[in-house]
């Protein structure tokens, strides 16, 4: 299949963002297909580690683009868990080059992981180390299936805290 033009080829990751839990997702250099990496420990502390983890995972393997899952209620709606993304995306975004991280609207994938890992034949009380990540891959095989069938990048661009946002994507 033809990508079309306007659409890079790379690496790419997704980011589950949760309260106690951080999972993190990416592609194939191709931007076809999203695997899990990792669930990282959530860090609340001022060392942020899982921050600084998932930075440095998108610096070791060139990633073009970090979506992190925006939690929206099925009306739209945002809450705290969307409040704690939003806040999330601008740190990390802090951490990489401009416009390399995008929210992206996840809405159900965290019951959408837990049903896959149920047919999959995983006990409800093993899902919580891997539920992360799953939902991490389903943001991130959405964003991608969003790329080919649009030729844009899905989401919206997250500025870090004192950066101009950009008005206009890059050619």
């Amino acid at each position: 299949m033809d990508r079309p033009d306007r659409v890079p080829v790379g690496r790419c990751l997704g980011v589950d963002v949760g309260e106690a839990r951080v999972g993190v997702a990416e592609c194939d250099p191709d931007g076809i297909l999203a695997t899990p990496v990792e669930t990282l420990a959530r860090d609340h502390e001022p060392t942020k580690t899982d921050l600084y983890a998932v930075a440095r995972l998108a610096t070791d393997r060139t990633a073009r683009v970090v979506y992190v899952g925006l939690p929206r209620s099925l009306s739209g709606a945002e809450g705290e868990a969307a409040r704690r993304s939003r806040d999330y995306a601008r740190e990390l975004a802090g951490l990489l080059p401009s416009g390399s991280v995008r929210l992206v609207d996840e809405r159900l994938t965290t019951v959408q992981s837990h049903r896959q890992l149920h047919a999959s034949g995983r006990a409800g009380r093993e899902h919580r180390a891997v539920v992360d990540q799953v939902a991490a891959v389903l943001i991130l095989q959405g964003a991608l299936d969003a790329e080919r069938s649009t030729g844009a990048l899905p989401g919206v661009v997250v500025t870090a805290v004192g950066r101009k946002p950009r008005t206009k994507e890059r050619s």
